[in-house]
């Protein structure tokens, strides 16, 4: 099956392509979040990697930012709607890897 540019598996793609991108939302699925929460939480993402990666989710509409004004400030960072209709492409995923041998290990038979 052909997929053009515009086609929608290469717009998804383009929405959850890069090394975080899917980690972020999968955390996110458990619910709100505080940008130290998904700090902790994705062990060797770059502060800027997540800011980067947070500023698109939101100005593609997948996830919502609340920041309370608060000393120190207070960031939320919610999947919208549309961002939790990922939640079964991201289990989907899941399932694909649990069938995978780990990292370094010989294929196996499914």
């Amino acid at each position: 099956m052909a997929c053009a540019g515009d086609c929608p598996v290469a717009r998804t793609a383009r929405l959850i392509e890069g090394k975080w991108t899917t980690r972020i939302i999968r955390d996110l699925l458990g619910g709100t979040k505080r940008y130290s929460e998904l700090q902790h939480s994705l062990a060797g993402i770059s502060p800027k990697v997540l800011a980067d990666r947070l500023k698109f989710l939101e100005r593609e509409g997948l996830l919502s930012k609340t920041v309370y004004p608060v000393v120190p400030p207070h960031t939320d960072y919610t999947l919208t709607p549309l961002g939790m209709q990922l939640a079964d492409l991201i289990a989907a995923m899941a399932a694909f890897g649990m069938r995978l041998p780990p990292a370094g290990a010989a294929p196996r038979n499914p």
